[in-house]
């Protein structure tokens, strides 16, 4: 009787915490906003993980494009010097098809947004992109559920037809199939030849939200002067790498950058894109840690504050167990096993407030999210390394009371 086990010392800690029902709201409500941020941030990115590198595989691992701008952003100063950058142009798009050997492929895209119109029905901020005819085959691949891919005459002659995305078919055309039907972008009117395929949502932007005209109808409509992206497939991904020294080597040359400057355009590939993606999350892992980590500390010191009670409230009761025999050590253990059992059942709390946030998360925004056990072992391990750190102090003072001190209480 003199030794407390295990099974024993939680009984008593769950009884401490459901006696004091506010108390132990108070105690526990660090640990469980530690806990919940960390399940419901980790759950959500985790499931982003899953899917986003999955969906950016889209650009094709043999796939590389060139742009005036870089992805990766960078500082203003960066931005500026970007900025003065000569735009790429068809010509540097036919030059690269001419002279790089390792490309198998190349196009071109450019991009604006406008209103497309169809009768009464309209969308604003549409993304209306220009291709050359064999783009839809490189990098981010577009797929027609019925209809045509534009042809090289198209291109050739300027012809004012379109390929529409999921959104635009759902949207202006309900009830009525887009084919042969004519739309307006902006002040101009467009034959549908093409439907594409529903692609879905990347991290909560539509990727059917688009109209793909040929890139000379979008010169001749809204002007040359605007930089394009010069995209381009290779055989493998062996190749890809001697393809974009190519490249480089090509553009340079025509853009007379000298040896000792840098390049005045960007390479992106898919592992650009999920650069770009780690680089926001990182940001999101950073907070969620800072947050965390404060709501971990306050939930502590009044775990420790708690026990501090508990040890002032159960004097008595630990002469008593000292005078029948008990160690120094067991009534450590004892207040360290109470200690832990809270700010535990604070993170299995927290651990399942954080699972439905997640969940309501999702539901709400379409975003994935997965939980792992390693996640929740983690957390469990946590939150019960958490109670035993700062009930150490307590537990201590608890063990060192004189016995005889003690039974006079």
């Amino acid at each position: 009787m003199a030794r407390i086990n295990l099974n024993e010392s939680v009984s008593m800690a769950m009884s401490s915490l459901w006696s004091n029902k506010l108390r132990t709201f108070l105690t526990l409500l660090g640990i469980i906003i530690g806990v919940l941020s960390i399940i419901a941030v980790v759950s959500i990115i985790q499931g982003l993980n899953n899917y986003v590198y999955t969906k950016f595989a889209f650009y094709g691992a043999n796939d590389f494009s060139v742009s005036k701008f870089s992805m990766t952003g960078g500082s203003l100063k960066e931005w500026r010097e970007m900025l003065k950058r000569k735009d790429l142009t068809l010509d540097d798009m036919r030059l690269v098809r001419n002279q790089c050997k390792s490309c198998e492929l190349v196009g071109a895209t450019v991009n604006t947004t406008r209103t497309v119109k169809f009768r009464n029905q309209y969308l604003k901020d549409v993304n209306v992109r220009g291709v050359t005819h064999l783009d839809h085959i490189i990098g981010s691949v577009v797929e027609l559920e019925r209809g045509r891919h534009f042809q090289r005459e198209d291109e050739e002659h300027s012809r004012y037809v379109c390929i529409i995305g999921a959104d635009i078919t759902e949207k202006l055309f309900p009830y009525l199939d887009p084919l042969g039907k004519r739309i307006k972008i902006g002040t101009h009117n467009f034959l549908v030849v093409g439907l594409g395929q529903e692609k879905g949502k990347v991290i909560g932007f539509s990727q059917d939200n688009y109209v793909r005209i040929p890139i000379t109808t979008f010169h001749k409509i809204y002007g040359s002067r605007r930089s394009i992206d010069i995209n381009i497939h290779t055989l493998s991904q062996e190749q890809l790498e001697t393809a974009r020294e190519e490249v480089r080597t090509i553009l340079r040359s025509k853009r007379h950058v000298s040896f000792k400057d840098p390049d005045d355009f960007s390479f992106a590939s898919s592992e650009t894109f999920i650069q770009v993606y780690k680089t926001l999350t990182s940001s999101i892992y950073i907070a969620m840690i800072a947050i965390s980590s404060l709501a971990l500390l306050v939930g502590g010191i009044v775990v420790m504050n708690i026990m501090l009670v508990a040890v002032t409230e159960r004097t008595k009761e630990i002469g008593i167990r000292m005078a029948i025999g008990a160690r120094r050590n067991d009534i450590l253990i004892q207040f360290l096993i109470e200690a832990a059992t809270i700010s535990t059942t604070g993170g299995i709390i927290g651990i399942l407030i954080g699972f439905a946030i997640a969940k309501v998360f999702t539901a709400v925004t379409s975003w994935p999210s997965s939980i792992e056990p390693v996640s929740i072992a983690v957390a469990i391990f946590v939150s019960a390394s958490v109670g035993i750190f700062f009930g150490i102090y307590p537990a201590n003072k608890a063990a060192k009371l004189d016995p005889i001190e003690a039974l006079r209480a």
